[in-house]
């Protein structure tokens, strides 16, 4: 009889450990939204300050795939689908940044950090900000993922009705168009088919919302107007595809600095994900010296 019970004692241990290994990995969770739709999100690893990263438009959690392993040996790593994309509710009518920017703060205050960097690509960056709007007890530091090019870009009505008609008309064929127009030639092309794939699979009626009510900040300038009262330094780590009018920016942010990939393009966490993942460090080490300094807790009354 004992000389079974060695092996199934060892087959326990390794079922075991390997459940251990499979909770640490990050399985979903979600909470509620302020409106009650569902957000899915993910922890990974431990140490403060805690890093929240949330996608761009149409997109999810995934797109930053080449960056949990990096950044979650030395901090815990916050992966967000915001609502309306991966594996989050769907139940709103109206797709936009502030309602995303409630999505991010649910997350942030069921994790319960207090120090937290949010980190948004393309769309993400005016979630983020909208975010730490929220809850600026919260947030040291915005990190922009090829976004906040310029806070002041000139767009009309037209011009936007002119950029979602193709989408309009036929969103699969429309929005692949439009996401290559943001990818340079000679990229993997298993990388590029499944960015565009993935893209223009994506629930048309969010996607069609989500972009009219982020182009429609730059007509009325709230893109701008929203970082009013933001007291935290922003860095943005852009390809070199568009310019970044860094003094137009400055107008408006209390503190703004900016990496720049060169021959890049806007999927560039996954494309480049070696030189990304070093040029996000240094934008977090930019924040960290300028974020203030954590309030020094009270000490205990003398009785």
């Amino acid at each position: 009889m004992k000389n079974w019970i060695y092996p199934v004692n060892c087959l326990l241990i390794l079922f075991l450990a390997v459940g251990t290994m499979e909770a640490d990995a990050g399985w979903p969770r979600v909470v509620p939204s302020r409106d009650g739709t569902p957000v899915s999100y993910q922890v990974f690893g431990r140490g403060e300050p805690t890093l929240v990263f949330v996608h761009g438009w149409s997109c999810d959690g995934r797109y930053w795939r080449e960056q949990v392993p990096y950044f979650s040996r030395n901090h815990r790593v916050v992966v967000i689908d915001l609502a309306g994309h991966g594996h989050s509710g769907l139940g709103r009518s109206k797709y936009t940044m502030q309602r995303y920017g409630e999505d991010v703060r649910a997350v942030v205050e069921t994790v319960g950090s207090r120090r937290n960097i949010l980190i948004g690509h393309s769309m993400g960056g005016s979630v983020i900000a909208e975010a730490a709007r929220l809850m600026p007890e919260r947030v040291i530091g915005l990190i922009g993922v090829d976004t906040f090019q310029n806070l002041e870009y000139p767009l009309t009505r037209e011009a936007l009705k002119k950029m979602t008609a193709p989408l309009e008309k036929d969103f699969p064929a429309g929005s692949r168009k439009f996401a290559e127009k943001m990818i340079r030639p000679g990229i993997d092309w298993d990388l590029k088919e499944w960015i565009l794939s993935d893209m223009s699979a994506a629930p048309p009626k969010v996607a069609l919302s989500s972009l009219n009510c982020l182009m429609s900040e730059y007509i009325t300038g709230k893109a701008a107007k929203k970082f009013k009262g933001i007291k935290i330094p922003v860095v943005a780590v852009n390809a070199d595809m568009w310019p970044t009018d860094i003094e137009a920016n400055r107008r408006h942010m209390d503190f703004f600095e900016t990496i720049t990939l060169k021959d890049t393009d806007h999927f560039l966490m996954l494309n480049r994900p070696g030189e990304f993942n070093r040029a996000l460090d240094r934008a977090i080490g930019i924040v960290l010296k300028n974020a203030k300094p954590a309030p020094v807790p009270s000490p205990p009354p003398i009785t």
